[in-house]
């Protein structure tokens, strides 16, 4: 008599077919299937089941994985590299724009932002969070690599910003009100934070996508 574990291992492997990432997805639901077992019990009923039950059948997880198989680490990767990037070309954009030109809707627009420092750094918090469930939900275990890869490509330009804010190398008066000594602290300690922040999504994320 077949395991239960081994019958949906089986069956998974033969749903699957040739998926470029084939012996990722068994190995991962190996592991996820081992812990499993721990939680059940005889009088759970049929192993089995309780499988199907907790992880989907086996040609559901297929479908799914079929689904995404156009969705790869690298166009992940440069996706939040690209969103970060963008952020902060928006930001340059407009400082230069609002010091340079002063045209009317840019005040506005400045005057707007500098009034919520706390809401733009929560929404920024919220980004990052973002970046980790996207990766663990997509690529589960195997996602570690790839968030830790675009964290430091994606962290780049607030790396960059903070160098030439520090060391004054760029005008402080085109940055105020935001550049008092708290809020450049805030954002210190902040960016320290992110890669926790990332990491949680990252493991939030890697849960959901059992």
């Amino acid at each position: 008599m077949i395991e239960p574990k081994q019958r949906f291992i089986q069956e998974l492997d033969k749903a699957i077919g040739k998926h470029p990432q084939k012996v990722e997805i068994l190995e991962e639901y190996e592991v996820h299937i081992y812990d499993l077992l721990q939680e059940f019990t005889e009088k759970d009923g049929s192993t089995y089941e309780q499988l199907i039950s907790r992880l989907g059948s086996p040609e559901e997880i297929a479908k799914v994985w079929q689904e995404e198989k156009t969705i790869t680490p690298r166009k992940t990767q440069w996706l939040f590299v690209i969103i970060n990037t963008a952020i902060f070309a928006g930001g340059i954009f407009l400082t230069f724009i609002y010091n340079v030109f002063q045209w009317e809707w840019a005040e506005q627009l400045w005057e707007g932002l500098t009034d919520i420092p706390s809401i733009i750094i929560f929404v920024y918090i919220l980004f990052w969070a973002l970046l980790g469930y996207e990766i663990g939900k997509e690529f589960g275990e195997r996602g570690y690599k790839l968030l830790k890869r675009t964290f430091w490509l994606s962290i780049v330009p607030n790396l960059l910003l903070m160098y030439l804010v520090i060391f004054k190398l760029i005008p402080h008066e085109w940055f105020q009100p935001l550049l008092s000594v708290p809020f450049i602290i805030v954002c210190i300690v902040f960016t320290g934070l992110l890669y926790p922040i990332t990491w949680i999504g990252y493991r939030w994320g890697r849960k959901i996508s059992i």
